[in-house]
């Protein structure tokens, strides 16, 4: 197999060739067919995150083939499209796992961070978390919903069930919840960095009811908003922005720090919560949904050689929608 390696943080993916690797029990391999580039992998490669498995493999928006299936393994099968997400192993036992909250797992593994991911021709996966994906879309569609798909789900259920929500930073997540907010019948204010008139009129594009940028404020109050940029001053910002009980969701892995704000602003039972990881029932739930939702993902596509170029390009703003890399 080939992978794009990160042998050591802050350090450009190395082209590796690496023996191939074999299922242990309870786990399949998949031939990766195509991986999403996600904020998150910047932090891994970045160094942002802490104890990352070193050299790791960075990807965690997977789609592929299982192509190898270890023992113990039943409900999936040979030549089965499936997709891997960020969370990528649980130990079942804990006190959250018992709780039906394993994505607040005490002993996880993470896709790309603390096990292998899929900047690579092929992958190792926990079986319990492969999810069956069908024959309905194309493999570079649908590999952001594994994360920026997933995760906006789960921020946007978190986030409640008002009408008027704000989505700040109009990237991968942003672009996909937009659409989910919308088809459930939501008005979306997207708010862009300071004068970026082009992913404004991109926002326009997918039929938000605002768009500006995140310095100003939205023309009604927003019932929730949504953070998906990784700015802790937009914090309370976005907080100014909802009505009193309203919500703020902070929607990221890791944010830079949150200023200090006055209480009045939080005041009148307004909430700031944040998501952490996802649950496999929330990717069943999601992608169950997807084929009814009409999701229309904006996509860039690099060969895998080219990981670095892709990571460089997300960093920089470079394109709308999500990166994908493909083998």
């Amino acid at each position: 197999m080939k992978a794009m390696v990160l042998n050591k943080p802050g350090t450009p993916l190395e082209w590796t060739d690496l023996p191939d690797r074999q299922p242990s029990a309870g786990e399949v391999r998949v031939k990766v067919l195509a991986c999403g580039v996600c904020r998150t992998d910047l932090h891994v490669v970045d160094g942002e995150l802490p104890d990352p498995k070193s050299p790791i493999i960075p990807g965690h928006e997977i789609i592929g083939r299982i192509d190898a299936i270890g023992q113990c393994v039943t409900g999936l099968t040979l030549g089965e499209r499936v997709g891997i997400p960020w969370l990528g192993h649980t130990c079942g036992v804990c006190p959250y796992c018992e709780a039906n909250r394993e994505n607040l797992c005490d002993a996880p593994l993470f896709t790309g961070y603390t096990r292998d991911g899929g900047f690579a021709t092929a992958v190792i996966a926990d079986a319990r978390f492969a999810f069956p994906l069908g024959e309905t879309g194309s493999d570079v569609s649908l590999a952001p919903l594994l994360c920026a798909g997933l995760i906006g789900w789960r921020s946007l259920k978190i986030a409640g069930d008002g009408k008027r929500l704000g989505i700040y930073g109009f990237g991968a997540a942003g672009h996909i919840v937009a659409q989910v907010a919308r088809w459930q019948g939501r008005e979306v204010y997207a708010f862009t960095r300071p004068g970026d008139t082009g992913t404004q009129v991109f926002a326009q594009s997918l039929g938000v009811a605002w768009a500006g940028g995140s310095d100003e404020m939205p023309p009604e109050p927003l019932d929730a908003a949504i953070i998906y940029a990784t700015v802790g001053d937009l914090v309370p910002v976005a907080l100014k922005a909802v009505q009193k009980g309203g919500r703020v969701v902070c929607a990221g892995i890791h944010m830079s720090d949150i200023p200090s704000f006055p209480y009045r602003i939080l005041w009148e039972e307004r909430q700031l919560l944040s998501v952490a990881n996802l649950t496999r029932e929330d990717g069943i739930e999601f992608l169950g949904l997807v084929p009814k939702m009409g999701i229309v993902v904006k996509t860039t596509t690099y060969p895998l050689q080219q990981a670095n170029k892709a990571l460089e390009d997300l960093r920089a703003g470079r394109f709308d929608g999500a990166a994908v890399l493909v083998p």
